[in-house]
């Protein structure tokens, strides 16, 4: 079973940005799909961004070319580099891999989670 551990999360003002990490271990990552979902309170977790396998990438419509999902299969890590940060960006942040290489914008397509990182944009 392949663990994911997210880091990078914090309180930051609007305007700024953040880079979220997550690193995986017992399993490479290389061959997998995998994506970045959100949760604020009393709301469902959503899709942020997505990257294949084979290096494609899709964003949720609010993201506006402000993230940027990245991975380095070397370091068996993935990244979600936040930009202009906004309030409503307010929410904890999870990575998570899917047993494919085939990306994919449903949650329940995803069997493998990290635990969270708390994300707070202050205005």
């Amino acid at each position: 079973q392949v663990e994911l551990v997210e880091s990078g999360g914090g309180l930051v003002q609007a305007g700024d940005s953040l880079r979220l990490s997550c690193a995986a271990s017992r399993r490479s990552i290389s061959n997998y799909a995998s994506a970045w979902f959100r949760q604020a309170p009393g709301n469902e977790r959503d899709f942020v961004a997505a990257i294949s396998a084979y290096g494609e990438i899709a964003y949720a419509e609010f993201v506006g070319g402000r993230f940027i999902i990245s991975r380095d299969n070397a370091k068996n890590t993935m990244y979600l580099q936040m930009n202009s940060l906004k309030p409503e960006d307010t929410a904890v942040y999870y990575c998570a891999l899917r047993n494919g290489p085939d990306y994919d914008i449903h949650r329940t397509n995803y069997p493998n989670w990290g635990q969270g990182t708390q994300v707070t944009v202050s205005s």
